[in-house]
């Protein structure tokens, strides 16, 4: 299936991980030297046409994620394009010494996609969910970290990091029926935020699935008098210092929202660059508070979390006087 816009409904309906699967069917065309490697998730990935089509440049390595780091590690550097896929906490905690050393300190290329990332696996408790993926990565040198907001940008995130120097980690979030944030073409650059909504009281900086509430939070907010300024911060390292300076300059009050830990993920980063900066208007952190809560599905671990538009809305309603 080619990916385009007449096809934007169906990426969505059947979300990230399934569309991962067939962005990649469709790059192989024309991309002889692109090959991946998974640990025994190959149809959870959506990669079962991948497969069929291209049996030869699939590898799948079983349950061993340390070696799917360092065979991708080994066809890279034979001139492959490695991209490896697991579930995020595996594909990160698990082999994180691997890809310290394999890629972040020797330097190879490999694209590692993070299924699942964030809450989505509720229900399976917080061994499937991935709530320190970045912060586990944001440290080390050479590794750039992206998180897709709906399944387009997966699209232009995959082919940006193809042509990208570094090893990439693209966070994949959000369940089936991912909502559409981007309608029409735009332009996509690693590292560079990008401006969903104008606004001139609050700055929100978001990124992945979870961009939607945001979103839904700014457009609520306009009618009770508080312009909103949504940022789309799909890559959190490395990132444009002055353009998130731009953003903040002026605003009465700063907020980041993620599906991470407020420890390590995007709230981190802006608090940095803030700090940096030396802006000292007010940052409120939304994400996981730095805990484990007990398993639950997506939608009640959101609710839990105070990770929805309601919640948002809320926090700002009690920070912003009209």
């Amino acid at each position: 299936m080619k990916f385009d816009f007449s096809n934007l409904k169906i990426f969505s309906a059947i979300g990230a991980r399934a569309s991962f699967g067939l962005i990649l069917n469709n790059l192989a065309k024309t991309d002889e030297d692109l090959i991946v490697v998974t640990a025994d998730v190959s149809t959870s990935a959506g990669l079962d046409r991948f497969k069929k089509n291209y049996k030869k440049r699939l590898i799948d390595v079983g349950i061993a994620e340390q070696n799917l780091i360092g065979i991708a590690t080994g066809l890279s550097s034979v001139g492959y394009k490695s991209i490896t896929t697991t579930f995020s906490p595996f594909q990160t905690l698990r082999c994180l010494e691997q890809i310290k050393v394999n890629l972040s300190y020797m330097k190879e290329k490999v694209i590692m996609v993070g299924l699942a990332s964030g809450l989505c696996l509720g229900n399976l408790g917080f061994t499937h969910c991935s709530i320190d993926d970045i912060g586990a990565l944001r440290s080390l040198p050479n590794i750039t970290i992206i998180s897709p907001a709906d399944c387009y940008e997966l699209y232009k995130t995959i082919k940006a990091s193809l042509k990208h120097k570094n090893s990439v980690y693209i966070r994949l979030t959000g369940e089936k029926n991912l909502p559409i944030i981007y309608k029409k073409d735009y332009q996509f650059s690693i590292g560079e935020p990008i401006e969903i909504i104008k606004g001139k009281d609050v700055c929100l900086f978001s990124n992945g699935a979870i961009l939607n509430e945001a979103i839904k939070c700014s457009e609520f907010l306009i009618k009770k008098g508080i312009s909103v300024n949504v940022i789309n911060v799909h890559t959190i390292k490395p990132i444009n210092q002055q353009k998130i300076l731009k953003f903040i300059k002026n605003k009465k009050l700063i907020l980041t929202l993620e599906e991470h830990n407020i420890i390590g993920g995007l709230g981190s980063a802006i608090a940095e660059i803030m700090s940096d900066g030396g802006y000292r208007t007010k940052l409120i952190r939304l994400g996981i508070n730095d805990n484990y809560m007990n398993s639950g599905s997506y939608e009640y671990l959101k609710n839990k979390y105070k990770l929805t538009e309601k919640h948002v809305s809320k926090v700002i309603l009690g920070k912003i006087k009209n």
